[in-house]
C-alpha cells in the first residue's frame, strides 16, 4: 500500500509539472501573439520613436539623427545623399546584390528567425539577396541589440552596425526599414520636394530638435512623394506638446505614416536605385 502511494505521488508529481511546462509553452506564444498585434496597431514611425525614445547609448555607439539615422558626429546630419558618392553595395555578374551579415548570437531563436524573415522579405521584390557571413567577406551588416533601432545610411565598408534592440525593434516594418537605410535611403519627410507634399509645424517640435527636419537633396528616382512609404514618419514625430509636427498638404485629412511594411514605391525605388531587372526572380 506504502508502494502504491509513492508511486501515486511520482505520478502527481511528474504530471504537474508537464502541466507547468505546457502552460509556460503557450505564455509563451500569447506573448509572441501579443507582440505581433502591437506590431500591427503601430506604425513603424511609432515603433521607432517608442524604441528610442530613452536611449542611453554605450560611450562606442554612434550620434543619431532624424531618430535612428547613424552618423560620425553632428556635423554630418546636412550631408548630401551617400548614394551620389559611392555607398551603393557592389552588384555581381548575375545581377544580383549580395549582402552578408551577421546576427549576434544574444538573439533567441524565435528573434533571430523575425529578423532572418525581414532579411527575405527582399529576396522576392527585388535583387537584394541578405547572405550569412562567411570568412573572407571584406564588408557585412553587423546586425545587434544596442540602445535602440538605427542604421548608417549606405554601405560604409568593413563591419558596420544595424541595432535592432530586443526591446521594442523586433517587427517587421522596423527592420525593413533599418536594411533601407544601410541600403542608402533617406527618411521620407526629408525629401528635398516634401514641401510640397508636407508642412512642418515648427512650432511644436522639441527644442533643439528641428534639425530632424531638415532638407536632404535627396535622388528622389522619379518616384511621386508617398504618404505611405516605411520610410515615413508619423505626424507627432519629435513632438513637445502632443500636437502634430507635420500636416500633409493641401490636404490635411489625408492619413500618412502609417506603414507596417514597404509600399510599392519604396520597392519601386529599390529596383530603380540598384538597377534590378528582375524584380521578383528568387
Amino acid at each position: 500500500m506504502k508502494d502504491m502511494s509513492v508511486a501515486a505521488m511520482l505520478v502527481f508529481s511528474w504530471s504537474l509539472v508537464a502541466l507547468l511546462l505546457v502552460s509556460s509553452s503557450w505564455a509563451e506564444e500569447e506573448v509572441a501573439a501579443n507582440e505581433d498585434d502591437t506590431s500591427r496597431e503601430l506604425s513603424v514611425g511609432e515603433l521607432l520613436e517608442r524604441a528610442n525614445r530613452d536611449r542611453n547609448p554605450d560611450f562606442d555607439e554612434p550620434t543619431l539623427i532624424e531618430g535612428d539615422i547613424a552618423v560620425k558626429s553632428v556635423a554630418d546630419r546636412n550631408a548630401d545623399p551617400c548614394t551620389a558618392t559611392g555607398c551603393l553595395w557592389q552588384k555581381w555578374s548575375d545581377g544580383k546584390v549580395y549582402i552578408p551579415y551577421y546576427i549576434a548570437n544574444h538573439y533567441s531563436s524565435r528573434e533571430q528567425a523575425i529578423i532572418i524573415r525581414g532579411l527575405e522579405s527582399f529576396s522576392s521584390v527585388s535583387c537584394i539577396r541578405f547572405q550569412p557571413y562567411q570568412d573572407g567577406d571584406h564588408e557585412w551588416l553587423s546586425i545587434e541589440s544596442r540602445d535602440g533601432c538605427y542604421s548608417w545610411v549606405g554601405r560604409q565598408g568593413g563591419s558596420q552596425t544595424v541595432s535592432l534592440s530586443r526591446q521594442g525593434c523586433l517587427y517587421h516594418s522596423t527592420i525593413q526599414h533599418e536594411l533601407l537605410h544601410a541600403l542608402g535611403f533617406n527618411h521620407e519627410q526629408t525629401r528635398s520636394d516634401r514641401d510640397s507634399y508636407i508642412r512642418v509645424n515648427w512650432e511644436n517640435i522639441i527644442d533643439g530638435m528641428a534639425y530632424n527636419f531638415d532638407k536632404i537633396n535627396t535622388l528622389n528616382q522619379g518616384t511621386p512623394y508617398d504618404y505611405n512609404s516605411v520610410m515615413q514618419y508619423e505626424k507627432y514625430a519629435f513632438s513637445k506638446n502632443n500636437r502634430p509636427t507635420m500636416e500633409p498638404i493641401p490636404n490635411a485629412n489625408v492619413p500618412f505614416g502609417q506603414a507596417t511594411q514597404m509600399s510599392k514605391n519604396d520597392i519601386e525605388r529599390l529596383n530603380r536605385l540598384y538597377k534590378c531587372c528582375k524584380y521578383s526572380e528568387p
